[in-house]
C-alpha cells in the first residue's frame, strides 16, 4: 500500500540559505506517518495517543538533493513489513523527477505503559 503526502517547502523548513534544514525532513516524515494513519488506516494520532503510542525506534535516511523554499515535494510512504507490534516503512521524497531523500523506519505499537502490544485488528485489515 502506497500513500503519497504532498508538501510545499515553507520558510519554517529552511535554513538561512533557503534549503531544508535536514532535521526538518524528520518532521515531514512524521507528518506523513500521521496522515497515513489517519487517512488510510482510520487511526488519527490524537485518538490513538489517548491510550497508546507509535514511537519510531529506528530510522535511516539518505539525502539525495536539497529542497528549497517553495519546492513542492511528494513523500511516498510504503508499508514494507507488518509484525505483531512493529511495522517497517519506506519513504521516497521527490520533486518532479528528482529524488530528494529516501528513508526507512520501524515503528512499534505500545500501550500506555510503553510496552509493545499487538496492532489493532482495524490496522491489520487496512494493511492487508
Amino acid at each position: 500500500m502506497n500513500f503519497v503526502f504532498p508538501q510545499k517547502i515553507l520558510f519554517r523548513h529552511c535554513d538561512p540559505a533557503g534549503m531544508v534544514f535536514y532535521p526538518r525532513y524528520f518532521e515531514l516524515i512524521n507528518d506523513c506517518v500521521e496522515a497515513f494513519f489517519e487517512q488510510k488506516l482510520g487511526l488519527p494520532y490524537d485518538k490513538l495517543h489517548e491510550q497508546n503510542a507509535i514511537p519510531t525506534v529506528e530510522i535511516t535516511t539518505q539525502f539525495k538533493a536539497p529542497s528549497r523554499l517553495g519546492d513542492e515535494i511528494a513523500i511516498t510512504l510504503a508499508n514494507t513489513r507488518i509484525g505483531r507490534s512493529s511495522m517497517d516503512l519506506s519513504f521516497v521524497a521527490t520533486c518532479g523527477d528528482e529524488t530528494r531523500f529516501e528513508a526507512r523506519s520501524t515503528l512499534v505499537f505500545v500501550n500506555s505503559e510503553g510496552r509493545s502490544t499487538g496492532w489493532p485488528e482495524t490496522v491489520l485489515k487496512a494493511l492487508n
